[in-house]
């Protein structure tokens, strides 16, 4: 019986430790599936951002629903910024992104748990909280893509 949970821990371990790529046939696919996960999350932002500068009416549970869109997308798109997935498609990603990869990660980390607040703010069902958080979250964002994407 030790043997057998022995063999199937391994077996689990060997999924979890397979590269990222092998999540995505080509590096293209990886590039569409990031492309996607951010469009999405910058749509649903941009209706926050729309709320905040006036631009749109104010809906607490507009906003609410779209900020939970937004952090739950923020989760995605990490994965598919591998090894390999620097060529091989319609990408803007700066070569930097693999570069200097902690970095690209640190900035991804700081968006994460600015979207988390920004969650948080829109559920008060307070407009100055969610002009803050909108504030700070696009922020974040800015530094992103001013840092690893191309125009």
């Amino acid at each position: 019986m030790k043997s057998f949970t022995v063999a199937m821990m391994l077996l689990i371990g060997s999924f979890t430790s397979v590269p990222v790529l092998a999540q995505f046939a080509k590096p293209e696919d990886a590039i569409k599936y990031r492309q996607g996960a951010l469009a999405v999350m910058g749509a649903h932002f941009g209706r926050l951002a729309a709320m905040a500068q006036g631009k749109m009416p104010y809906d607490a549970k507009a906003a609410a629903d779209n900020a939970a869109v937004v952090e739950f997308m923020a989760k995605l798109p990490w994965a598919a910024f591998g090894e390999g997935t620097d060529q091989g498609g319609n990408t803007k990603a700066k070569p930097e992104i693999w570069t200097d990869n902690a970095k690209f990660k640190d900035a991804a980390e700081k968006m994460q748990a600015e979207v988390v607040k920004l969650a948080a703010a829109a559920k008060t069902g307070k407009l100055d909280d969610l002009k803050a958080a909108v504030s700070a979250t696009g922020g974040s964002c800015k530094n992103c893509h001013d840092n690893f994407r191309n125009k």
